[in-house]
């Protein structure tokens, strides 16, 4: 329970601080448009702030005083002076944080944990946002980059492209791994034996051991990838159930940085939280960047096992003609 209230306080400090940085960037940000979102961004992290809130209220514990949250000298600074795209990625990067920290470990009290992993997946999103509101800040001052960094989102998102043929690599690696292994195993072996016999033996087991292990470890990779995409698929259908309200605003905050104006994003959103299923797939694909389960095992298990024996036995062959 003591984690729990630590890291409820940490969270409530992190959200008073976060909407106080986003209100200062909102007003230092020209186009009236991004300005807008940041805004928006800025509510939501007080709204995250009244969840915390209410969780300690239910836990019994005491608020601090708000003042003991507020932003540093420094913070306040960097925040007012440093160049907005400077701000923009620390933000982000303190966003990212959270997602895989503060709001990522389990607290020990399930009621806590559930608060935190809700806050969680709209923390994504806003890390979303704001990878957005960088690369529009970027093409705004250098066009090329700003392509070239929008370019390079659009191929980390289209996963299609690597993972239909994900078990390649895992291929390739596990023939690397079989020959580098078992080629060590012969050269010893055969050194301190100088018998073919042995050699074979031991190159053998070596080569079905290798063959095996890479297998599994495939295998387990591949359906815990498939088993963390469908919690997190599950986690944000909560949220589509539980706060449609917010999550329709999300939606509409990812469809104006793709360039839609407000009444038009508004309508898609509003059109879309109609349909859960279709509210659902849409914010998994803009928070979660899609909702593709990864590989499938049994492909990945035999590739990585099949490729690790074949290259294992390399360095064996040769043995069979010294017989």
């Amino acid at each position: 329970m003591n984690d729990a209230k630590e890291r409820l306080l940490d969270a409530w400090r992190g959200e008073v601080r976060a909407r106080a940085q986003y209100e200062i960037l909102a007003q230092r940000v020209r186009d009236p448009k991004r300005a807008n979102i940041i805004r928006q961004i800025a509510e939501a992290e007080g709204r995250h702030r009244q969840r915390v809130e209410k969780r300690l209220g239910e836990l019994g514990i005491s608020l601090p005083d708000a003042e003991s949250a507020r932003l540093s000298w420094l913070q306040r600074l960097q925040a007012e002076l440093a160049p907005i795209s400077v701000v923009i990625a620390r933000m982000e990067a303190a966003e990212q944080s959270e997602i895989d920290d503060r709001y990522h470990r389990p607290t020990g009290d399930p009621q806590t944990d559930e608060v935190l992993s809700a806050i969680r997946v709209e923390e994504q999103g806003h890390s979303r946002s704001l990878d957005e509101l960088q690369a529009a800040h970027a093409t705004d001052i250098n066009k090329p980059s700003g392509v070239q960094s929008r370019l390079d989102r659009i191929l980390h998102r289209e996963t299609w492209h690597r993972t239909g043929a994900g078990w390649i690599s895992g291929a390739i690696y596990g023939a690397n791994d079989g020959l580098a292994a078992v080629f060590g195993i012969v050269a010893g072996v055969s050194g301190a034996t100088g018998g073919s016999t042995f050699v074979l033996t031991a190159g053998l087991s070596g080569a079905v051991a290798s063959g095996l292990s890479m297998a599994t470890g495939a295998f387990l990779a591949s359906r815990s990838e498939a088993e963390v995409a469908a919690a997190n698929l599950a986690r944000e259908k909560q949220e589509v159930l539980e706060h449609p309200d917010e999550e329709r605003e999300e939606l509409s905050l990812f469809y104006q940085l793709k360039g839609f104006d407000t009444e038009t994003a508004n309508m898609l959103a509003e059109r879309l939280a109609r349909n859960p299923q279709a509210m659902l797939m849409a914010q998994a694909t803009e928070e979660l960047g899609g909702v593709e389960a990864g590989g499938d095992p049994l492909q990945s298990a035999a590739a990585a096992g099949i490729s690790t024996f074949v290259g294992a036995m390399v360095p064996v062959i040769p043995f069979f003609f010294l017989r």
